[in-house]
């Protein structure tokens, strides 16, 4: 799934994602250091996925 990067917090690596229809979710550090990434910035596109709970597993950046 994609969607936006709208916050992050590099000291302890979690913030929010937008999805495509506005809705904040919110997403924690093990989702963060499962993509591999070293920094998000607030507008950057992202892949997420998420359990069947509705919690961020993983962020990484979307690639085409």
């Amino acid at each position: 799934m994609q969607a936006t990067a709208y916050t992050y917090d590099p000291e302890s690596r979690s913030g929010q994602v937008l999805l495509d229809d506005g809705t904040p979710v919110p997403f924690d550090t093990p989702a963060f250091d499962a993509g591999g990434l070293r920094l998000l910035r607030p507008g950057q596109r992202v892949r997420i996925e998420m359990d069947g709970d509705k919690k961020v597993t993983l962020v990484t950046l979307q690639t085409f």
